[in-house]
């Protein structure tokens, strides 16, 4: 299975602030399985899915 990217944030944001986990569990409410994965080398936080395999 391929993961796909459903959305970036930077690992930057404000403290207290978790705009990727807040993202990844919307799409999990509307039934779309999705994680939040960090990037060291786009220092940021990816939103996945998993994929066809294409």
């Amino acid at each position: 299975m391929a993961r796909e990217t459903l959305e970036r944030f930077p690992a930057g944001g404000p403290r207290g602030s978790w705009p990727a986990e807040e993202f990844a569990a919307a799409r999990r409410a509307e039934g779309q399985p999705a994680e939040v994965v960090m990037s060291m080398d786009e220092d940021a936080f990816l939103v996945v899915a998993e994929g066809e395999q294409r």
